[in-house]
């Protein structure tokens, strides 16, 4: 019997956070609903041992090289004829019920969905920014500006934490690919993920081709994925700087080949002009009135520094 879902789980030395993840998956797997295959990257911590001997069932995939996310997941998906493949993080762990919950409400929202994204569960308890709109100059004008301190319906537009509502249904741009669901369908139409797009920007990627393909990308609330946030990255590429710097890199290169330099080169050029404006003005009040303001330029000029590194990119890509 054709399984419903095939849950693509990609790793590397998250061992125990493998562990739990599978667990919370077994449950789909023996009614008959889910198959669960694993990518594990060059794991050196047992993370391929632990798999063999505490979940028989799983299927296991070693290959010769690190294949990065997306490349493993195409891996998964050329092995399955599923109706829904779902790209999953090997730090995340499934609610009960959730796999079900997301397939179902996808299902009701029509046949043209082709992304479901679920609800996100940090380990405080909050919910992780899970949705975003595409990258954007008007975008990137107003989030470095702090518009959205002055008006909610522009936190509400970029889907900030606090702005918008994570307990609301709704066709969003694209869905954070910590785990998420693509109907076979549209898999098939966009060719699954880019793997030029080795890692970083996959999940904005897929989901951008897939809405360029004429399917809907939707976020369902009523399923919960708990997610260790950043766990497997912070293993594999450092601190959170490290990490953001990388994220940006991959940002920009994909604004670059999906967009074109020019677009990539506009929403840089906004961001760095703003980022610069806003951390000279935190500067000066902080001089004018240290206990209101204090040291507000740092921050925001770590994020600017961060840019004006992660644009090299663009200067790289120019040149070939």
């Amino acid at each position: 019997m054709e399984t419903t879902v095939a849950i693509a789980v990609v790793s590397w030395n998250t061992r125990e956070l493998l562990d739990a993840c599978l667990a919370s998956m077994r449950d789909d797997v023996e009614r008959g609903f889910a198959e669960v295959w694993v990518v594990d990257n060059g794991s050196t911590d047992g993370s391929t041992e632990m798999v063999r001997e505490r979940h028989p069932w799983v299927h296991l995939l070693v290959p010769e090289s690190n294949l990065g996310y997306g490349a493993a997941v195409n891996e998964v998906a050329r092995h399955t004829t599923s109706r829904w493949v779902a790209p999953s993080n090997s730090d995340i762990e499934l609610a009960p019920g959730a796999l079900g919950d997301l397939v179902a409400a996808a299902e009701r929202a029509g046949t043209r969905t082709g992304v479901a994204g679920p609800r996100l569960i940090l380990p405080d308890g909050s919910t992780q920014q899970g949705v975003q709109p595409f990258p954007g100059v008007t975008d990137a004008l107003l989030r470095n500006l702090w518009a959205y301190k002055l008006s909610r319906r522009i936190g509400e537009r970029l889907r900030l934490v606090g702005y918008w509502d994570p307990s609301q249904a709704a066709s969003v741009d694209w869905v954070t690919g910590a785990f998420f669901l693509v109907r076979r369908d549209a898999w098939d139409a966009t060719s699954g993920f880019d793997e030029a797009q080795w890692m970083y920007a996959e999940d904005l990627d897929l989901c951008w081709r897939v809405r360029r393909a004429g399917w809907d990308v939707r976020y369902e609330p009523s399923a919960r994925v708990h997610h260790a946030l950043s766990v497997a990255a912070e293993k594999a590429f450092g601190d959170a700087d490290q990490r953001t710097a990388r994220i940006m890199r991959a940002d920009y290169a994909w604004l670059a080949r999906r967009r074109g330099m020019s677009t990539a080169w506009a929403i840089a050029a906004t961001s760095i002009g703003t980022l610069g404006a806003r951390t000279g003005l935190l500067w000066l009040l902080g001089r004018l009135a240290p206990g209101r303001f204090g040291d507000g330029h740092v921050s925001s000029g770590r994020r600017l520094r961060q840019h004006l590194a992660a644009v090299a990119v663009l200067r790289s890509v120019g040149t070939r």
